[in-house]
């Protein structure tokens, strides 16, 4: 068993696990200006307020576990994007702020709500910049990273930071469809369709741009006999995102949300097809960065307990706090 591949596979699962839980509370963060009464704002904000915090437990997973296991990769990422890094931990702290303060004060509360919104966008636009740094290369000479202070500062990393802000605020509408009733369910369903089309045009758009990147990436979509193997993938995006629309205009609860889901998860198996083997394409590949075999089998022992009880955890906390969100009420059983 190459146990370089199986850690590949649980760090892409745990930065997976965040996008989508984390997504989806990042995402009501960011429609926060525009859900309209402060009550409304109140009951999205008890939607997340039992889970948001264990959903960060994945970033934290994904980051040590990089380091731990591809110190290499660790130690050339890092480099190229301290400056992102760094905002979306911001972003993250100020969230974390607003969420305790805000049940706390009536005078402070616009200031608190602004923090919320304001955190929650920066951290969704910074991990999208990183992801777009990832995608278009990083200057590697040796064994480090030979790029400037400002090269996570392109045009298409901004285009891939607009595109997870959107995504995120997709994740977010869908969620509050799915989790209220009434005057805050309708207000979310109207921007979980603007923003759903926003989201499809920002994939086809970074996934048009791809392909001009590197040239790896354009063998592994258009060549052939592989564009046979990878087909499945924007077959199943068309299906998942008729799949949304439908159900948004059907007034559906839950359809909405995991169409969304599918939607990532389908956007993060296209980023794999396109990446695999290399962690940092196009120079280094998983097994280049990856620590020694006895250090891989020693964590795994670590990872085979920890990730079974955050994966009870966070599902017994999803099971207990299911159900729609009562305004002025919280939670409902």
């Amino acid at each position: 068993m190459d146990l370089t591949i199986v850690w590949a596979g649980l760090i892409a699962f745990a930065v997976l696990a965040y996008v989508v839980l984390d997504g989806f509370d990042l995402g009501t963060g960011i429609l926060f200006p525009l859900l309209g009464r402060h009550e409304n704002r109140d009951t999205a904000m008890n939607t997340v307020a039992p889970i948001w915090d264990g959903n960060e437990t994945w970033l934290v997973l994904g980051g040590g576990g990089l380091f731990a296991v591809f110190p290499l990769a660790y130690a050339i990422i890092m480099p190229a994007l301290y400056a992102p890094i760094i905002v979306m931990l911001l972003g993250l702290i100020f969230r974390g702020v607003a969420f305790e303060f805000r049940f706390k004060t009536v005078r402070g509360r616009v200031l608190w709500d602004f923090s919320f919104a304001f955190g929650s966008i920066v951290a969704a636009l910074a991990q999208g910049i990183a992801l777009g740094t990832l995608v278009q290369g990083i200057d590697v000479e040796g064994r480090a990273y030979a790029g400037g202070w400002f090269d996570w500062l392109t045009p298409f990393s901004m285009m891939t930071g607009l595109a997870v802000v959107v995504g995120y605020a997709l994740l977010g509408a869908t969620w509050l469809m799915m989790k209220t009733e009434g005057e805050l369910h309708g207000i979310a369903r109207r921007y979980a369709f603007i923003t759903g089309i926003g989201t499809l045009a920002l994939i086809g758009a970074v996934s048009l741009w791809m392909p001009f990147l590197q040239s790896g990436f354009y063998s592994r979509w258009f060549g052939f006999p592989q564009i046979f193997y990878v087909a499945p993938v924007p077959i199943l995006v068309a299906v998942a995102a008729w799949s949304l629309f439908d159900s948004i205009a059907r007034e559906k609860h839950v359809r909405p949300f995991l169409s969304a889901l599918a939607l990532f998860t389908l956007s993060f198996a296209g980023l794999g097809i396109s990446f695999w083997p290399h962690i940092i394409p196009p120079s280094v590949t998983i097994w280049d960065a990856a620590a020694p075999e006895s250090s891989q089998a020693f964590l795994l022992v670590g990872a085979a307990v920890l990730i079974p009880l955050i994966l009870a955890y966070t599902a017994y906390a999803y099971w207990v706090f299911r159900g729609k969100v009562v305004e002025g009420e919280g939670y409902h059983h």
